[in-house]
């Protein structure tokens, strides 16, 4: 009788025999690996990868000129500079490796999106250590881009570019006085 409620919820949960989460979407099923129970050493877990939407156009780098940021907002569904997006977002060291996170976006260049990343970890605790890396945080509040209402950090040394097509929601605006006061902030960290 235990193993039918397990089995029962492994398949609620979306499990499968061999205890991977199986999650739909486009592109097809993606399986991940889920650890369980304690800590059992280094994760042989896949590294995360674009989506397979995406996988066939590459990253097109992070953006190092100078851009023009205006705060344009509109609520017709399309990623515009003020709104916290959601993304794939290529790691430094790899950019074939990444995660899906949000992303206020900040102007367009070139027919691409200029981006920051958004994150709920609090950076003030490691500020030495971010600096000695070069990476600059600012931290933003809350916001309606996080289920959970975590304050965030935006990071300002990184100026991601991505594809517009690539972005899979909407999150939020930002007030236009927050929108001005980071823009504002990656003027000074850019030399703008």
């Amino acid at each position: 009788m235990a193993s039918g409620m397990w089995a029962t919820l492994a398949r609620l949960l979306g499990l499968d025999k061999s205890g991977q989460t199986r999650t739909g979407g486009q592109g097809g099923p993606r399986v991940t690996t889920r650890t369980r129970g304690q800590n059992r050493g280094p994760s042989t877990a896949p590294k995360p990868h674009p989506p397979a939407e995406s996988a066939s156009s590459s990253y097109a780098g992070d953006f190092t000129g100078t851009a023009k940021l205006a705060y344009a907002p509109e609520a017709d569904g399309n990623p515009d500079p003020g709104e916290v997006v959601w993304a794939w977002v290529p790691f430094e060291e790899d950019h074939t490796q990444g995660k899906d996170r949000p992303v206020l976006v900040i102007a367009r260049n070139r027919g691409k999106l200029l981006g920051l990343m958004l994150t709920s970890k609090d950076h003030d605790r490691d500020a030495a250590q971010e600096a000695r890396h070069g990476r600059v945080w600012l931290d933003i509040g809350t916001g309606a881009w996080d289920r959970q209402n975590r304050p965030s950090e935006v990071r300002l040394d990184r100026i991601l570019q991505l594809d517009p097509a690539s972005v899979r929601r909407e999150g939020a605006a930002l007030d236009e006085p927050l929108y001005e006061e980071i823009a504002a902030a990656v003027r000074r960290t850019k030399g703008w």
